[in-house]
């Protein structure tokens, strides 16, 4: 590194510390100020206790992401928030946080759904496209936009615009808008225009896209097999249409190598030469999205202690290959998770330091890097009212009246009936056995309150409805209740829910014990399915996230309807509801009509 390079930024940016700070974005989903063995903490952040205040003070720490763990109250998070920008405030840039958040809708929100809008999902979006267009990705985006602006959150990690187009995608499949990629950058766009009019920061994920994976990069290191023409016509399309239309403030990268763009090497860990994923590629990173596609916003990372990076490189090795690929922001490059762990993030530092000095870093791009997160942090918008203020304002919009009609209406356009249209709605009578066999309890009384609540207009036809949970499945006794029902109403959940759902790697252990759990519930419903199936007695198959499922189950059912969303709210004490349920309900007694339609290719239904 020339002189002359050191004497321009010694007079052009703040000292090179200070910039690398700003370059990293850190995960408080847990600490514990008690000593405890490394990456074992389990008590969530909800309030920023002295240590970590003077961390972010004192190293000019560029952002946070918050999960569910940190966010319980809307008084709660407020207090948080404000107490992150009060330290980044008092550091020697004085510049503010950016505060990050997954709330993407459906599969992915981390704010209590209880109490704040969460909405159906983007492939329930895209079911909603041919009757409506974009008019949901723009009114959903914009309404979760003013609920985090109003908690004190500037960054969405959203929309997701990855093109999902392998059935057997584990991590994406409902968190994308469909398998037609021209949809998916239309409605994408749509979506991050409405966020950053409302001044939430939008972050298109994961580049150069995710949609055609068969391994979470949560899990593991997948690959994209598909050709140069592919790659432009499918995965890169909707990226370059939405840099074109809505300039997003930023762009995550996705943990997963592209052999047809960048066919290099680099050595792991363990000394096995792999391909360089597209988060360490600069062909990818600067060559495509910089060079080609002429993006000039931020370029974020995907969680960095996910395995499709962690079991390769070490933290620090991973946090300068990515600067050194053009990378402006690290997200969650180590764990801050109690006292005796926050002396890595000074050492992080002075390595990126030792880094630049030995010319593994340019300097010209660390400065230009920096310029490009203090411009995007001119944007943002940091409440100076009392906390109190804050607090009546955020009440005011928080899952008001108006944002929860409009994710019923959401749930509503997005149903579709696949199989047995015209034989609905479903007739009820009283003496009737009705049995509702769910993945869980919670989404079969959520169905059930739905359906009773509407067959109470109607006095005298209602049937006795009964409920039966996957989770809690004595076979035999579920035969029988099979066989006895004059109507069973099933769903199910495929694939299994991911880590990005329950949070990260954090939950890597449950996560596993949830597969074998999985599995035995595919067998069982199946089992069920046909036993109903052969005694030739009516039944209805609801796909209550992933249709491709529906090739499955459709031989066994007279309806089948898809809803791309399962979720349902609870608060403390109460029965779990859930718009999802009402809309489903509604479709199958009647008192609406269905206009969703498949936003994916299924397998011919039989």
């Amino acid at each position: 590194m020339s002189n002359s390079v050191l004497g321009n930024m010694a007079t052009a940016a703040p000292d090179v510390a200070a910039m690398f700070g700003q370059k990293l974005m850190l995960d408080l989903r847990y600490y514990c100020a008690e000593p405890v063995a490394a990456g074992q903490c389990r008590t969530p952040l909800t309030e920023l206790p002295p240590e970590l205040f003077q961390l972010i003070r004192q190293h000019n720490i560029g952002g946070v992401i918050l999960f569910a763990e940190n966010l319980q109250t809307p008084a709660q998070i407020i207090r948080l928030t404000r107490q992150l920008q009060q330290a980044a405030a008092e550091s020697s840039l004085g510049l503010p946080l950016f505060i990050g958040i997954d709330q993407e809708g459906g599969r992915v929100a981390r704010l209590p759904r209880h109490w704040a809008s969460s909405f159906s999902g983007n492939m329930a979006i895209g079911a909603t496209y041919a009757e409506h267009g974009s008019h949901f990705a723009s009114e959903v985006s914009r309404i979760l936009a003013i609920e985090l602006l109003a908690l004190g959150i500037n960054v969405n990690f959203a929309p997701t615009v990855d093109v999902n187009v392998n059935p057997q995608n584990p991590v994406i499949n409902v968190r994308s808008y469909g398998e037609d990629a021209q949809r998916v950058a239309e409605l994408g766009s749509a979506n991050t225009q409405a966020m950053q009019q409302q001044g939430v920061l939008a972050a298109l994920k994961h580049f150069p896209g995710h949609g055609d994976t068969h391994i979470d990069s949560h899990l593991g290191l997948p690959r994209v097999d598909h050709s140069a023409e592919q790659i432009s016509r499918i995965d890169l399309y909707p990226f370059a249409r939405i840099i074109l239309d809505a300039q997003p403030a930023m762009i995550m990268t996705a943990h997963i190598q592209y052999p047809a763009l960048d066919s290099s090497t680099f050595i792991a860990k363990d000394g096995q030469p792999l391909l360089k994923p597209a988060t360490l590629s600069r062909t990818i990173l600067t060559g495509v999205l910089r060079e080609q596609l002429n993006y000039q916003g931020l370029i974020v990372t995907d969680a960095l202690d996910m395995a499709g990076i962690s079991h390769f490189f070490s933290p620090t090795e991973a946090v300068v290959a990515t600067f050194a690929a053009g990378a402006d922001i690290a997200l969650m490059p180590l764990k801050v998770q109690s006292p005796a762990e926050l002396a890595a993030l000074p050492q992080l530092i002075a390595q990126l330091e030792a880094a630049l000095a030995q010319q593994q870093l340019d300097a010209a791009e660390v400065v230009a890097s920096y310029a490009r997160i203090r411009k995007a942090k001119q944007q943002l918008r940091i409440g100076t009212e009392p906390e109190a203020e804050a607090l009546k304002q955020a009440k005011q919009v928080l899952g008001q009246r108006e944002h929860r009609a409009a994710e019923l209406a959401l749930a509503r356009a997005a149903v579709t009936v696949v199989k047995g249209e015209a034989a609905l709605p479903l007739r009820s009578a009283a003496g009737q056995r009705w049995l509702l066999l769910m993945p869980d309890t919670s989404k079969a009384l959520a169905l059930q309150h739905a359906l009773q609540q509407l067959l109470a207009q109607q006095p005298g036809t209602a049937p006795l409805i009964e409920i039966l949970s996957l989770q809690q499945l004595d076979m035999t006794t579920a035969k029988s209740k099979v066989a006895a029902a004059d109507l069973l109403i099933s769903g199910f959940i495929s694939p299994m829910q991911s880590l990005v759902e329950m949070g990260g790697m954090d939950d890597l252990t449950p996560g596993m014990s949830l597969a074998v759990a999985y599995q035995q519930q595919r067998q069982q419903f199946a089992a069920l399915l046909q036993q109903r199936a052969a005694l030739q007695k009516p039944t209805v198959f609801i796909s209550l996230r992933s249709p491709y499922e529906i090739a499955d189950y459709a031989p066994y059912a007279d309806w089948v309807l898809a809803s791309y969303a399962y979720h349902t709210e609870q608060a403390p004490g109460q029965t779990p509801r859930g718009v999802v349920y009402q809309a489903l309900a509604e479709v199958l007694l009647g008192k609406i009509s269905a206009t969703g339609q498949l936003p994916v290719t299924v397998e011919a239904i039989k």
